[in-house]
């Protein structure tokens, strides 16, 4: 039986959770959606018997990213949308529960940070990662300026971040930003027997053994968060931003001038 998070939903495999994120097709990043995650993962921190979870999502893509463009996305509202959206990814970090992220079709911009919250990524061959900011006119967020090196190297992260490149899964695994790759029609199924791999195993040591390696990220992923929403604000008001948003909309390449 599914208990119902806003846009997400929770059900249980024995000691794995399994959080789908319930915005089909592309997932797009809302303020609610990451709300409801957080909510969620807290109560499965509470709960004795949940020892890992599975953070899967349904529809075409993992997440396509928060929607930026669109009067009713999250940055219809300009920075005022983006600051509680950050605000609700920094509980994410601090989930105390080792997360395996099921990764099918794009996990781009938010979306792609949202996968960072996960210890490991399984992914679809179909999945694709990007940073795409850049191509907006805009920023890295949520964080990904902080999760992102700190998975792949800084030099690989720059590289992604900086020409808005979508590495593929094949790419993405030798990169370390994947831990395995499965065909599309096994993909919960290998992300559900890698979380009940950890689950098996002592379950306070397994939570004290994560903290060790996590040790500061929450604090880090806020401060960096802090750091980038003062850099989105400034970018907002320039032209190429709306460029940006323009190009979106019209799918076209952004023509930007540099003011």
């Amino acid at each position: 039986m599914k208990e119902r998070y806003g846009e997400a939903s929770l059900a249980r495999e024995g000691h794995v959770a399994i959080l789908t994120i319930d915005r089909p097709p592309h997932n797009f990043v809302s303020v609610e959606l990451i709300r409801g995650l957080a909510d969620a993962l807290e109560d499965i921190d509470a709960e004795r018997d949940l020892r890992a979870v599975v953070l899967a999502a349904s529809g075409k893509s993992f997440s396509a990213g928060a929607d930026l463009a669109s009067p009713t996305g999250v940055g219809g509202a300009g920075m005022e949308g983006i600051n509680p959206l950050y605000v609700q990814a920094v509980r994410l970090f601090r989930a105390g529960k080792p997360i395996v992220a099921a990764v099918q079709g794009a996990a781009v911009g938010a979306g792609l940070g949202l996968a960072l919250v996960a210890d490991f990524r399984v992914a679809a061959p179909e999945a694709r990662f990007a940073a795409n900011f850049v191509k907006l006119g805009f920023h890295p967020g949520f964080g990904i300026t902080h999760t992102l090196p700190r998975m792949v190297g800084a030099q690989r992260a720059q590289l992604m971040c900086l020409t808005g490149r979508r590495i593929k899964a094949e790419e993405a695994l030798t990169w370390g930003l994947v831990d395995q790759v499965v065909p599309l029609d096994g993909l919960r199924a290998a992300a559900v027997s890698l979380a009940r791999e950890i689950a098996e195993n002592a379950p306070l040591a397994v939570d004290s053994t994560r903290a060790t390696m996590r040790a500061g990220l929450a604090a880090a992923v806020k401060a960096q968060t802090d750091h980038e929403l003062i850099e989105q604000t400034t970018l907002r008001r320039t032209a190429d931003f709306a460029e940006g948003v323009r190009s979106v909309n019209e799918r076209r390449p952004g023509v930007f001038v540099g003011r």
